[in-house]
């Protein structure tokens, strides 16, 4: 049945109100040999070993009338509805369907949504992927990136320009704001990175959550943290929108790249259906578009796995001693 973007908004904010156990399907016990899962939750299986969730029986697939799509949560959710609209123009040309951007307030409620059923495609930032996947049952398939195939982004520490800070190994004794608990350059790599460069969190300096990179940024200007673990795509949008004064800021750190926002579908997606989404995708035309003005050097979606693309997020995540369950995404 079609319903209205204000029915499927209420259908959404009822959904991401209410706690997992009261919202989500209830889990059934399965054994390994007829279901094999792995980290994924008992309610999905993997039986060809990808790490992510396979399609459910035939009955039990979906394919709705209208589309919802969520980018991951971000400071200003206004800005990026306008900013991705020719993308939402263009799923709906490909596929025949009504799509909706639905803007999420955190990690966990977007993760929340899909899992409920009222989430159908969505943009998931890097540390939280995997909770999306092994919850939710997200299959990750594209991420934003050049011509060439190259992708990724960097963690960044910022302190103050003036700041006697030269090194991580001076931020002892300092107050330094991570975003989340789950987001990797903002919390999960430096945990498991800082420690090999003389630093570790939580011992050495105060952590103090922000809640987004946006936040940590600015916290660095205005005074409020004395440094900060960004992402790098995120400063660079926010330095090409005038957001702070880039002479304000010295960066003291720069990582290995990693994967960035990986661009998923819910696993119970009529195949058909899932077919035209990625054609939607791999089809769009980034130049002069709102999008491709935002994500500068961005030029088209390209395939990706979960399996392979995130096998360093994962690593890291471990390193963290990181479970996915909905306790450990909401902290």
């Amino acid at each position: 049945m079609r319903y209205s973007f204000q029915q499927g908004r209420g259908l959404l904010l009822a959904t991401l109100m209410v706690s997992f156990g009261l919202t989500m399907p209830v889990a059934q016990a399965q054994d390994d040999t007829s279901c094999p899962h792995g980290d994924l939750d008992p309610m999905y299986c993997d039986q060809d070993g990808d790490l992510v969730a396979d399609p459910p029986d035939e009955s039990e697939l979906v394919n709705p009338d209208t589309l919802i799509f969520a980018y991951t949560p971000v400071e200003d959710p206004a800005i990026y509805a306008d900013i991705w609209q020719p993308f939402i123009d263009h799923i709906k040309e490909v596929t025949g369907k009504d799509v909706r951007f639905f803007a999420v307030q955190s990690n966990s409620a977007q993760v929340e949504a899909m899992r409920s059923g009222r989430l159908h495609i969505a943009g998931f930032s890097t540390g939280p992927t995997p909770f999306a996947v092994n919850l939710a049952g997200a299959v990750p398939f594209a991420l934003m990136g050049s011509d060439d195939g190259r992708f990724g982004y960097t963690l960044q520490v910022f302190t103050q320009a003036d700041s006697d800070i030269q090194s991580l190994a001076d931020l002892k004794g300092k107050r330094v704001a991570h975003t989340s608990p789950t987001s990797n350059s903002g919390n999960q790599a430096p945990r498991a990175l800082f420690p090999d460069e003389g630093v570790v969190p939580d011992e050495d300096y105060e952590v103090l959550y922000s809640g987004s990179h946006d936040q940590s940024m600015l916290g660095v200007v205005a005074g409020d943290y004395d440094a900060a673990p960004v992402a790098s795509e995120v400063v660079e949008r926010m330095a090409a929108r005038d957001l702070y004064d880039e002479d304000s800021v010295r960066m003291i750190f720069e990582s290995e790249p990693f994967p960035t926002t990986s661009y998923t579908y819910a696993h119970d997606l009529d195949p058909q259906l899932v077919e035209s989404i990625k054609e939607a995708f791999f089809s769009f035309d980034f130049a002069g578009t709102a999008l491709g003005e935002e994500f500068e050097g961005v030029e088209k979606f390209i395939p990706i796995t979960y399996k392979d693309q995130w096998q360093v997020i994962r690593t890291i995540q471990s390193a963290n001693g990181v479970r996915y369950t909905p306790d450990n995404l909401e902290e």
